[in-house]
């Protein structure tokens, strides 16, 4: 099923929670609302179940308005941060709970049950009250009591932040392999971009109730339209540029402090403009050969990081950020080192 969201606004008194959102999620999508706390997320999911109601745009689902809609007649299931199951029912009887509300025969219910305790890997355990699961087992209770209803729309609310860091890699890699097992279109709202980038076919990056920017997980990266979408879905290095200029095939942008870098062609656009260079720490280099630019720096600080280590720079008066794969440098506090990047590498955004 696909999901159209025109120009949606939600007001709670005074304050803007979403201002303005459109989205337009293909059937059989993993879309992923991704922002820090506050950004109205939750609110854009909740207007999308029925749980609000909009003050202004509409809703639709393949093609049919469905704005005004109760909950249960948008055929659409919803999974919760911390599980909401019945503390007193087994989990056979939590993942019945909806198709007994709908008055399915009972020897469907049983079968359908049984089946979307099996896709989640929990047969075996039907008989087992929410006390006796564990914090991921609870978690795939919740996912079959919404799958087996057989939504159109899956909508997910930050299902994994409740769960150790090793059951949310876990439980990230099922969740993808279910989804596309099962080809339904899924909304997730999360502020960890980590999980918004694992699971997503597209993510919406939003910010103070307005979307950012909308892409694969990829473009995000790569190709941030916005110093916002940079820095927050990833380490950035943010480097100011007074002025941009443009000749004889070459882009260049000058620093406050007078340094002359070389910028991908694209940059051109701005020239004459103020502007900011983009350029994420696993780009730098202090390794020998041609790069469009190279400075000298002084390393300031040293961080093992596990796959990586984290080298702190200073160029004068800038401060940048290198990533050196794996835990072997040869690199030494104070020590002074060349270091570059090629212009490719990097975004210009002409972004206050």
């Amino acid at each position: 099923m696909s999901l159209r969201v025109e120009g949606l606004e939600k007001h709670f008194g005074t304050v803007a929670a979403v201002r303005g959102v459109d989205l337009d999620v293909p059937s059989g999508t993993f879309f992923t609302l991704l922002g820090p706390s506050g950004c109205g997320k939750t609110t854009i999911l909740r207007s999308i179940a029925g749980i609000y109601t909009p003050d202004r745009g509409r809703i639709l689902l393949d093609g049919i308005e469905v704005t005004t809609r109760p909950i249960h007649a948008r055929n659409m299931a919803l999974v919760f941060q911390n599980h909401a199951l019945f503390p007193h029912m087994t989990a056979f009887d939590n993942v019945a709970f909806g198709l007994r509300m709908r008055r399915v025969p009972r020897a469907e219910l049983r079968t359908r049950v049984d089946e979307a305790l099996t896709l989640v890997r929990l047969d075996g355990l039907g008989t087992r009250v929410p006390a006796e699961l564990s914090g991921g087992q609870q978690q795939r209770v919740a996912l079959a009591r919404a799958l087996v209803v057989r939504p159109s729309l899956l909508l997910l609310d930050e299902p994994l932040s409740n769960l150790d860091a090793r059951l949310r890699d876990e439980l990230r890699v099922e969740l993808r392999a279910l989804q596309h097992r099962l080809g339904v279109t899924t909304i997730l709202v999360t502020h960890d971009i980590e999980e918004a980038f694992v699971l997503s076919d597209r993510v919406a990056v939003l910010r103070a109730g307005r979307i950012e920017q909308i892409g694969a997980p990829r473009d995000l990266y790569r190709t941030p339209t916005t110093r916002f979408v940079a820095n927050f879905v990833g380490p950035a290095n943010e480097i100011s540029l007074t002025s941009i200029e443009s000749a004889d095939g070459t882009v260049c942008g000058t620093t406050d402090t007078g340094l002359r870098l070389r910028l991908p062609q694209d940059a051109a656009a701005l020239a004459g403009r103020p502007a900011w260079l983009i350029v994420r720490p696993e780009h730098l280099s202090v390794a020998p050969g041609p790069l469009s630019n190279r400075l000298d720096a002084v390393v300031d600080d040293l961080v093992y990081a596990g796959a990586a280590t984290i080298c702190r720079l200073r160029i004068g008066g800038t401060a940048l950020s290198m990533q050196i794969p794996g835990e072997a440098t040869t690199l030494t506090l104070g020590a002074r080192v060349s270091v570059g990047w090629q212009a490719a590498d990097s975004v210009v955004l002409h972004d206050p």
